[in-house]
């Protein structure tokens, strides 16, 4: 697992709190008002229906107060720039999880998953929480929840032809924290990687650029670059169709990517 050396970005707890349940209402919104047969649909995650994919979201936004109810444990285990290269590795254990949830009445499923979810405000960020991975601070633990929501509601968007929309700040974390692990993972100032209007970070070994026009740049918007981060993009494709501009020789990310399994 790579060692996260530079020092961690900071996130806004009140608003990374108010954007995991903005962005869970508008998934909720969006899959309580799909037709019976439209949840039984295929979607790009292997045998995972849209019913699975939205237990699953459901499970993701449920696990915080779960946790919370949980005891606390003795030290955190698992930072936040450590937990993207994590996740593959209980990639198996999420999709048997996943594929046993009561999914047969999601309004309920949904309802008791935000009612639950009002607990968390009141919880203190340095509360440790028990999760599978490793021991995480919630204030962790909740950044990490943007990625899951965000990175499968564009899942949803793609099985269904939805356009559930994205919640700004939750939007913009996910962006960062994957933006911040690759940075992690190629450790330097050789290249230049543009996220906006969210991210800005330099990372792979080499000479480091100090002023003036770096001389290799990529550049990409936030979808493009969750997508490529996650595998749900190929780096070629995206570059071939222009949703990717990188320049310079070592403008190539194709070797560091995806960043999660």
């Amino acid at each position: 697992m790579p060692p996260a050396k530079k020092r961690t970005r900071s996130y806004d707890s009140a608003k990374i709190r108010a954007a995991v349940l903005a962005q869970f209402g508008h998934v909720r919104d969006a899959v309580l008002a799909l037709p019976a047969e439209a949840l039984d649909g295929p979607t790009r995650l292997g045998a995972w229906t849209v019913r699975d994919l939205a237990a699953h979201l459901a499970w993701m936004v449920g696990s915080v107060p779960q946790l919370l109810a949980a005891p606390e444990p003795a030290k955190q285990e698992l930072a936040l720039l450590e937990w993207p290269f994590a996740t593959s590795a209980a990639a198996e254990r999420i999709d048997e999880h996943t594929r046993g949830l009561d999914s047969a009445d999601l309004a309920a499923l949904y309802g008791r998953t935000a009612e639950a979810y009002e607990q968390v405000p009141a919880a203190a960020d340095t509360r440790l929480l028990p999760v599978s991975l490793g021991a995480m601070t919630l204030a962790d633990f909740l950044v990490t929840r943007t990625v899951e929501l965000v990175v499968h509601t564009d899942d949803l968007n793609a099985a269904t032809g939805l356009e559930i929309p994205y919640d700004r700040q939750a939007l913009a974390a996910c962006t960062r924290l994957l933006a911040d692990a690759l940075a992690a993972k190629a450790p330097g100032g050789a290249v230049e990687v543009r996220v906006p209007p969210f991210a800005v970070v330099q990372c792979v070994e080499g000479p480091r650029h100090t002023r003036g026009t770096p001389p290799n740049v990529v550049e990409t918007d936030p979808l493009t670059w969750i997508r490529l981060a996650t595998g749900r993009a190929a780096w070629a494709t995206e570059l071939d169709a222009a949703r990717v501009r990188a320049s310079g020789e070592r403008a190539d990310l194709a070797g560091l990517l995806p960043l999660m399994g």
